[in-house]
């Protein structure tokens, strides 16, 4: 037996599969596509069912490339269908439910989010609805788990339909019925507005809206900065130095202290010990970095990330940044990727992922690599540029947010393909679930774990190959002119702003010893922050654009952060 869960954006279908599945959860890509989706099993007495998270559609006639793939779910699997229902909006709902019915396939109705409709003042006769609809409906509670032991016990029962004959489908005919229905299972009592109504209301003002999400944003970084240090500073941090370095110092030991192998494995030492910044080693550097430096602020964006979508904020946010992303390109839900860049650009171009076509993921993922500066390399511009005055560090930031904003629109204006409108359903506010958070970061977690450290691992052990060979000594010697003439750097600034390829705020504290003025100081950390990513964002944008686009990005980074050099060179 295979199951569907079918309904549309924002029914709960992901906290049902949840409560459904537990943690036997899998993520993967439909075939020939980049559409996501999950699948999970749940046991039914003897029986080991799948059970799929069909990507969210409002009808099955297809406006993009995701409910394509959701039709063609529906074409090709030989499953029960459970179609999840937003008790709180059923006459929209009921649309997609009907095309169901009329395809013939068996079907069963989950009517979730029953406490929310309870708390507007919606009563709903589940049984009049099963007997006007001539199929099983199941009221439920995804985030609680309410009506789900029923649900499973109903799913044994569930059979085909008869299919209706292939008629021209009138939709005045199928709203009709739809309104027929609604009024005889669905009544309305008075009530007041809640303080979460009320507070929807204002985050879609126009500047009611702007407060609303700098308050938010404002508590999100401060919450993910709170999460990801502390994760750094009391877990991480004492597990490498307590657990790993001893290890690591005995592995110099019998490998002589020095040398090609030693310099490769476990890194140059310095003052005669294991620094995880600066070895460059692939078991010390190597590791560090996406385990020890980066996983936290995954796990501390990805857990606010949770909050902001269970939440119901994240939509609205979206609906918020519409208008000012399309003119780049992008639509409001680009906006996600860009909040995650600021922590960490690893997850940012994973989450480029939610966007519909190929240019948007470009153009989204290329404005995070050569314009939002992860967290670490943040607190290194404030610190160091900070020491010169404030003004310096906001002409840091200027130029990158304008960076931003005009390589944004050039890439709307010059790149084809189709960049689709935003279609998005607002859900009521609601209190966060921590369970379905906590299996929703996990199952990004895993993701991380086993598609980017492997090649991370893999990419730093061959940069490292390259730092000890001296490869980027004759770089920095042949692009001394450039660095000079355009930047008005000092020659010994190109391999700081190489070394940022391995960790940018490593790059950043090479700056320090070169004794460079204020204006030396917003020019290389400015170019540092466009130029290449850290290796491990370097590694993952590859992997989601592919090999070519990845060669444009890189382009358009280099070239962006010449022009930008030279002209800062020129005004300050």
């Amino acid at each position: 037996m295979k199951i569907l869960l079918v309904g549309n954006p924002n029914v709960g279908k992901s906290a049902l599969f949840s409560r459904l599945t537990g943690t036997y959860i899998m993520s993967s890509n439909y075939s020939g596509t980049t559409v996501g989706y999950t699948r999970g099993f749940v046991k039914l007495k003897d029986q080991r069912i799948e059970i799929i998270d069909v990507p969210g559609i409002y009808g099955l006639d297809p406006t993009n490339e995701a409910e394509a793939v959701a039709v063609k779910m529906l074409d090709d699997a030989n499953a029960i269908i459970v179609n999840v229902i937003d008790a709180t909006n059923l006459e929209r709902n009921l649309n997609l439910t009907l095309q169901l019915i009329k395809r013939g396939l068996p079907l069963i109705v989950a009517l979730n989010m029953w406490d929310d409709a309870r708390h507007r003042g919606i009563e709903i006769n589940a049984e009049e609805l099963a007997g006007l609809l001539g199929v099983p409906v199941i009221p439920t509670i995804g985030t609680t788990g309410e009506g789900i032991k029923q649900l499973i016990e109903h799913l044994q029962e569930v059979k085909p339909v008869p299919p209706v004959p292939p008629v021209e489908d009138d939709k005045n005919d199928r709203w009709q019925q739809i309104g027929t229905i609604v009024s005889k299972v669905q009544t309305l009592k008075h009530r007041h507005h809640t303080w979460r109504e009320t507070l929807g209301d204002f985050s879609h003002h126009p500047l009611g809206g702007l407060l609303v999400a700098a308050v938010v944003l404002a508590a999100t970084f401060w919450l993910i900065r709170l999460i990801g240090e502390s994760i750094i500073s009391y877990v991480t941090d004492p597990l490498f130095d307590v657990l790993w370095t001893p290890a690591l110092m005995k592995l110099s030991a019998i490998m002589g202290s020095s040398g090609f192998f030693h310099d490769i494995l476990v890194g140059q030492l310095i003052d005669g010990q294991v620094d995880y910044l600066q070895s460059f080693g692939l078991l010390s550097t190597g590791l560090y970095i996406p385990i020890g430096a980066v996983l936290p602020y995954i796990v501390a964006f990805y857990f606010a990330l949770g909050l902001l979508e269970d939440s119901g904020y994240l939509p609205r946010l979206a609906i918020l940044m519409d208008s000012m992303m399309h003119r780049l390109g992008l639509h409001g839900y680009a906006i996600i990727p860009v909040i995650l860049g600021f922590g960490c650009n690893v997850p940012a171009i994973m989450a480029t992922r939610i966007l519909e076509s190929k240019r948007q993921r470009f153009i989204a993922a290329t404005l995070i690599s050569v314009a939002v500066p992860c967290a670490a390399l943040q607190a290194m511009i404030i610190g160091l540029v900070g020491h010169y005055g404030m003004g310096y560090v906001a002409i840091v930031y200027g130029s990158l947010f304008a960076t931003w904003i005009i390589i944004g629109f050039i890439l709307n204006r010059i790149m084809k393909g189709y960049s689709p409108e935003l279609l998005l359903e607002i859900p009521p506010y609601r209190l966060p679930s921590l369970r379905v958070i906590g299996e929703k970061l996990w199952l990004r977690l895993s993701g991380f774990f086993i598609e980017a450290l492997p090649i991370v691992l893999a990419s730093v052990f061959v940069v490292n190959i390259l730092y000890v060979l001296g490869i980027f000594d004759h770089i920095a010697r042949f692009t001394a002119p450039v660095v000079g003439g355009i930047l008005g750097l000092p020659d010994d600034s190109i391999t700081a702003i190489l070394v940022g390829i391995l960790r940018k705020d490593v790059a950043m504290g090479m700056l320090v010893p070169l004794s460079l003025t204020a204006k030396q100081l917003v020019i290389s950390s400015t170019v540092l922050a466009m130029s290449f990513p850290c290796v491990a964002t370097f590694v993952i944008l590859g992997r989601e654009l592919g090999v070519q686009a990845m060669l444009k990005s890189s382009a358009i980074m280099i070239v962006a952060a010449l022009i930008v050099g030279g002209i800062l060179n020129m005004i300050l």
